[in-house]
């Protein structure tokens, strides 16, 4: 093999290591390498670009969203053009929402179907998130579940049921806490949780980001 394939082998795992289907995958990595069509190089930007996509992005966006109004209209109108503006590349979803709640609505989102989720904002969808459990139960008692979450949603709050498909992706944009008006754009992003960017839960109170 050539050098550039042994230092793509660098980070590998020792082979006896891997299951059936990670020793195949890796046969056809090497394979592609041999054959010129892929360099290590194209490997390494996609597992960085990978590695780049976690709730944190989210995170950015709605505390961008809290601070600046004239972002929180761009983001509503365009969120993929909002998006860009921060350096995130949303442009893998076919059609992006954002979903802002209020004192009187929240949004909560689920795939019914299977897992469908923003990844490029939010990364990798939690375990829970693909579960039947949780699939059919946010659907026919989302209170139950946000109220399992931590989460007891009033009975004079409406909660609307979104449901991810792949060609639809949804974020969620929780109320800004109370008592959050001196906060850099920074301490409000630690208030941001996946959780609540799905919309199970609200975002964390004022006091999270001075512990």
């Amino acid at each position: 093999m050539s050098d550039a394939h042994d230092k793509a082998d660098a980070h590998d795992h020792p082979r006896h290591e891997l299951g059936h289907y990670a020793r195949r995958i890796y046969a056809i990595r090497d394979l592609l390498l041999e054959k010129k069509i892929l360099t290590p190089q194209d490997i390494q930007e996609q597992i960085d670009y990978q590695e780049q996509r976690s709730p944190a992005n989210g995170a950015r966006i709605v505390a961008r969203a809290w601070s600046d109004p004239a972002f929180k209209a761009r983001l509503i109108a365009d969120p993929k053009a909002a998006c860009a503006e921060m350096g995130i590349d949303a442009t893998s979803l076919n059609e992006f929402v954002v979903l802002e709640n209020t004192e009187k609505v929240r949004h909560i989102v689920v795939c019914t179907l299977c897992s469908c989720y923003p990844r490029p904002i939010l990364g990798r969808p939690p375990d829970w998130y693909k579960s039947l459990n949780y699939r059919s139960r946010a659907v026919n008692d989302p209170r139950g579940v946000m109220r399992e979450f931590g989460q007891d949603v009033g009975s004079d709050v409406e909660v609307r049921v979104h449901d991810s498909t792949a060609d639809i992706r949804y974020l969620v944009l929780p109320l800004r806490p109370r008592g959050t008006e001196k906060m850099s754009e920074a301490q409000l992003a630690k208030l941001v949780t996946r959780d609540s960017m799905i919309g199970v839960v609200d975002a964390l109170p004022a006091s999270a980001a001075r512990a």
